[in-house]
């Protein structure tokens, strides 16, 4: 097999064809799909016919499986979930908001792995933001502020009991499993260094970040709010455009995406496998 790489023109993505993922990929075709990829943060591998199967093995080459606390999993397969939405669903779309994948867990995922199933013929497009290059394009003198900072990681807006996919979320047939869990905090640095490439992230998000560890609320939010609106500027972002039998995986350690609409009246399915930061 051979390997096209078409980089996209943004701060990040590239399109990969040429490849077969549901055959057997050599130990070195492995190590040069991990190079682009953290090269370019998120690959997307179009015309892919993969069956569940074939996509945990595949996601077995990124690293070991990881944790999906909010979500049910498919049957029979318990590190995959299902992003569903039907298509006369009217509950707000899932994952508008800005975030990087559990970044509220103690050891937040390496990557994400998405396969399209069902992919609907106009909207649902995702929105990819580097975080290397928003870190970078900060004044020096914020940078210093912000090293040492560690920011306060909580899944309580979107899954706790009163959170958006909480007891008030009704209609939805994606398997969401809201929990008093999500109350829980957890700090990170907001300057990250990526353990794979040593590049300093930008690791905050909307989603996730709710407050800076040692930092008066009305002062961490004012900062938060700062930065929210910095890192997800026009030239951080990649918009990709789905298709059907698409597999798309991206490194939740230093980019943030977000779902978008556009789609109604159309159903949408994707699978997704969560790979964790530690072994593999």
């Amino acid at each position: 097999m051979h390997m096209k790489v078409s980089p996209q023109a943004a701060s990040c993505g590239a399109i990969v064809s040429g490849l077969d993922l549901a055959r057997d990929l050599s130990p070195d075709l492995v190590a040069e799909i991990r190079d682009v990829w953290l090269r370019h943060q998120v690959l997307a591998f179009p015309d892919q016919d993969m069956s569940l199967e074939d996509l945990e093995i595949f996601a077995e080459t990124v690293g070991n499986f990881g944790v999906d606390p909010f979500f049910d999993s498919v049957p029979g397969h318990p590190h995959v979930a299902q992003v569903r939405r039907q298509a006369d669903e009217t509950s707000p779309i899932f994952a508008e908001t800005w975030h990087s994948d559990w970044s509220f867990l103690e050891h937040p995922p390496r990557a994400t792995v998405l396969y399209g199933n069902v992919i609907p013929p106009v909207g649902g497009d995702t929105l990819f933001a580097n975080q290397y290059a928003a870190w970078e394009a900060l004044p020096v003198a914020n940078r210093e502020r912000l090293q040492g900072l560690q920011g306060i990681h909580s899944a309580r807006l979107g899954y706790a009991r009163d959170g958006l996919y909480g007891e008030r979320d009704t209609g939805r047939s994606m398997a969401i499993r809201y929990s008093d869990d999500a109350l829980a905090t957890q700090l990170h640095p907001i300057a990250r260094v990526h353990p794979e490439t040593g590049r300093t992230a930008l690791f905050i998000n909307p989603g996730y970040t709710i407050g800076i560890h040692g930092m008066d609320n009305a002062e961490a939010a004012r900062l938060l709010q700062e930065l929210f609106a910095h890192q997800t500027r026009g030239e951080f972002v990649y918009r990709h455009r789905w298709s059907s039998g698409m597999l798309l995986m991206w490194d939740n350690r230093c980019l943030l995406h977000a779902a978008t609409g556009g789609y109604d009246g159309h159903a949408r399915l994707l699978h997704r496998i969560t790979v964790a930061e530690q072994g593999g």
